[in-house]
């Protein structure tokens, strides 16, 4: 028997056509329980947690069928509570599957402390623009007597005398002590 009466042959015919029958009931099957399995057309809407402490955030995805994922901040934001939810991904009123995971970052309690750099024997138009870049505040500004006119002698923080390398929360306020160009 030669290849061209095998292939038109009412057997060949008939076992093509059952494979494709078995081909597209399998796919009809396999589309149908995928279906059913990933929860097509099935949504839960991720709730607005901004602002929202901890528990309340946990208490609100679990009701929404929704996964908690804290991510961690090193930028705090004094609008909002401490160890609150200060941004969420994805955004609220997002349609997203069950138990997806919601990315929260919470607001720390504080700013992050920052190293006081040596401003020591520079000048105050040196000094200056170097804490404000670290976001420290410039406070009072006192005189002593000091050959080095506007030459940091001294900072303080609060009352109590400050040394390079010590750490002070973002935002702290230095004040400083400046040479007023006398001799001693």
């Amino acid at each position: 028997m030669s290849i061209v009466k095998f292939l038109v042959s009412k057997t060949f015919l008939k076992q093509i056509l059952l494979a494709i029958v078995a081909v597209v009931v399998l796919c009809f099957i396999m589309l149908w329980w995928l279906k059913g399995y990933t929860h097509h057309g099935d949504f839960e809407t991720v709730p607005d947690l901004k602002g929202k402490s901890i528990s309340v955030a946990q208490l609100e995805l679990s009701e929404n069928n929704l996964v908690m994922q804290i991510q961690d901040s090193a930028n705090y934001n004094p609008n909002y509570p401490k160890f609150s939810v200060i941004e969420q991904e994805p955004a609220a009123g997002t349609q997203v599957k069950e138990n997806r995971k919601i990315y929260l970052t919470l607001n720390p309690s504080g700013y992050r402390k920052v190293e006081v750099p040596d401003l020591r024997e520079r000048t105050f138009r040196q000094a200056k623009p170097n804490l404000e870049a670290l976001e420290f505040k410039v406070g009072k500004i006192t005189y002593e007597d000091n050959i080095g006119k506007d030459l940091v002698l001294k900072m303080y923080h609060k009352g109590k005398l400050i040394k390079p390398g010590d750490k002070l929360a973002k935002t702290s306020v230095i004040d400083l002590v400046l040479g007023n160009g006398k001799r001693p």
